[in-house]
């Protein structure tokens, strides 16, 4: 047995691992483009290689995945169950297609993600109508949900099921509790379902100042798309069933929608680390403030106007287009609506207030030319 130790090439392995891989990038560059740009929490690479050595049960069935479901009771409540999946796109069209049936609709904000940002993969992949409501600041209200919850007994009409909310909204705005009580209220009345799309929910929860359970369970969501990625994980969301009632055989869909990672344990236990505690609080914190900050050296430009409330992480912004396109070449964003000179900034968890005040700084000297 000594003989065969000293020969096995993995035995040393998590001591002198090496790696023939080299950096590719300079670390020190920062864009405003978003926070899917940024890195892996160092707190979350620490827990990935606490769960790499040795072997563990695949598909979900190992120790990580097992202890994830105490941590998320104790966010969610005692009834919720997560289902970790690989992306976003993955965790609204798996949750999307556990709450409708084959004739179903959804009915979400026409600026949503699910209808505006995956593709067409909750319609061409999921088998999913989405029914789209123009809103001034990327929110629902029962007024505007009845814009398109209407004709369920006419088969020629998609049967709305659902309504799809998103906190925060992909125009940086966010919902109070009390509001998504009253979409709530307001859809369960209809025999609707209510998913919230939780991409950057730690950024909405650290705004508000309260658990997230404060506007998800507590006021009647059904069902959310849990996000990591944007918040510090290397990859890794997860769909979380709040209402047991409301969902049938998530398991299955979860397979059939090719989110089933073999490896689960190395989603678990990102989600772990940034839960467990409170990193995926003091992540969000930091990235909102780095918002606002960067929306109030915004303000003091000529020229520049910020559109939307900043209440999460992102500062939306109209200036000359010209500008914006010298502007990207030092710093990478994106226009949100290029006609109209629109642009979308984005702060991570590891934007500093020298990234801030520098863009900040090229700003001015852009608009001054």
């Amino acid at each position: 047995m000594a003989d065969r130790e000293a020969v096995n090439p993995l035995a040393t392995l998590g001591k002198n691992a090496k790696t023939d891989a080299r950096r590719h990038h300079d670390p020190t560059v920062r864009g405003f483009a978003s926070d899917n740009y940024a890195g892996a929490h160092p707190e979350v690479m620490a827990a990935l290689a606490l769960a790499n050595e040795g072997h563990q049960v695949a598909y979900g069935e190992d120790d990580y995945t097992a202890h994830l479901q105490q941590i998320i009771r104790s966010h969610f409540g005692a009834s919720a169950e997560a289902f970790p999946v690989f992306n976003g796109t993955g965790a609204n069209v798996v949750a999307l297609q556990a709450v409708t049936d084959r004739w179903g609709a959804v009915v979400c904000a026409e600026s949503a993600h699910i209808n505006v940002d995956e593709g067409g993969a909750p319609e061409r992949m999921g088998g999913l109508k989405l029914l789209t409501v123009p809103t001034p600041d990327g929110k629902l209200t029962p007024e505007l949900i009845d814009r398109q919850a209407w004709g369920w007994d006419d088969e020629h009409r998609a049967m709305p099921q659902v309504v799809s909310i998103t906190q925060s909204t992909e125009l940086g705005t966010l919902y109070t509790p009390d509001e998504i009580r009253a979409i709530c209220d307001h859809a369960h009345e209809r025999n609707m379902v209510v998913h919230l799309d939780g991409s950057r929910i730690s950024n909405a929860a650290a705004s508000l100042d309260v658990p997230m359970r404060t506007f998800t369970n507590a006021v009647g969501v059904d069902i959310l798309s849990l996000g990591g990625t944007k918040n510090g994980a290397l990859f890794g969301e997860a769909v979380v069933v709040l209402n047991q009632d409301a969902v049938r055989h998530m398991k299955h869909l979860r397979k059939l929608s090719m989110q089933l990672a073999s490896k689960m344990r190395f989603v678990s236990v990102q989600l772990e680390a940034l839960l467990a505690k409170d990193l995926w609080l003091r992540n969000a914190r930091h990235a909102n403030e780095m918002a606002q900050r960067l929306a109030e050296g915004v303000r003091a430009v000529d020229g520049v106007e910020i559109l939307y409330p900043v209440q999460a992480n992102g500062v939306f912004a109209r200036l000359p287009h010209d500008v914006s396109e010298r502007l990207m070449k030092k710093y990478r964003f994106y226009f949100w609506n290029e006609t109209a000179g629109d642009v979308r900034w984005m702060c991570a968890f590891d934007t500093r207030e020298e990234d801030v005040d520098g863009f900040v700084a090229a700003l001015k000297e852009e608009m001054a030319r």
